[in-house]
């Protein structure tokens, strides 16, 4: 998740780990020319390590096994915007040594279909979606954040955090006014299991409408803006000067 410089010859590096969530680990002599772990401790790689854990103090890492690296990953930029987008997302979402459940085994299933090619905005969505209530921040997107209604069309409102079925619009005059493609995808990406995930075919405009909508909720409610994001803000607004061209 993160690596720097450590003394002459070392690394400081974070990983997020299966067992002890985010920690911290001190790699010696990685800088060293021919260093036998130096693929193992690349970015977006995914393994097994041996080392010394610490409550207190510096952990260790000593040797590592069966590793894989993201090649697709490491090697678009695109790809690589994305994943390091949900790596800060989940370092901002949960202490340090503080195990993360499910998490891990989300975010390492969130890697591996970007890295296969799958949309990496849509399964960034997915990730932004489902880590919501870790933020503290509970969105209804099951029914109406009022009545409980799931028969009727729904639009979603910020100041009532969630849907708002067709009876309940009028309570909100600042409703998104969605289109009901971005409803039914904003529904099902919130729910939706990674590990049971194909394909995921979703038309521009609509992605371009959970990014709003994403933007609203990470901006007001959540309150947290990794840099990462910023520069996918920014390809973003290199392609549309491109499609101008």
């Amino acid at each position: 998740m993160l690596r720097r410089d450590y003394a002459e010859r070392d690394y400081l590096i974070k990983f997020l780990t299966a067992e002890f969530g985010k920690k911290m680990f001190l790699v010696r002599g990685a800088k060293k020319r021919g260093y036998k772990m130096a693929a193992d401790i690349l970015p977006f790689t995914i393994g097994e390590y041996v080392g010394d854990i610490s409550d207190d103090g510096l952990s260790y890492i000593r040797s590592a096994r069966d590793t894989t690296q993201f090649l697709g990953i490491s090697t678009d930029i695109f790809k690589n915007a994305y994943a390091t987008y949900i790596m800060s997302l989940i370092d901002l979402a949960f202490p340090d040594g503080q195990p993360v459940g499910q998490w891990y085994e989300l975010v390492a299933r969130a890697l591996e279909l970007i890295d296969q090619d799958q949309n990496p905005a849509i399964i960034t969505n997915v990730i932004e979606l489902q880590l919501l209530p870790t933020f503290g921040v509970a969105q209804e997107w099951r029914q109406c954040a009022v009545c409980g209604r799931t028969d009727l069309p729904f639009d979603y409102s910020e100041s009532y955090g969630g849907l708002l079925c067709q009876a309940h619009w009028s309570l909100d005059p600042h409703r998104l006014h969605l289109d009901a493609r971005t409803i039914f995808f904003l529904r099902q990406l919130s729910a939706v299991n990674l590990n049971q995930v194909g394909h995921i075919d979703i038309k521009p405009a609509t992605q371009k409408n959970l990014r709003r909508v994403l933007d609203l909720i990470y901006n007001n409610a959540v309150g947290v803006h990794p840099k990462a994001k910023r520069f996918i803000d920014q390809m973003a607004s290199w392609e549309g000067r491109l499609k101008k061209k």
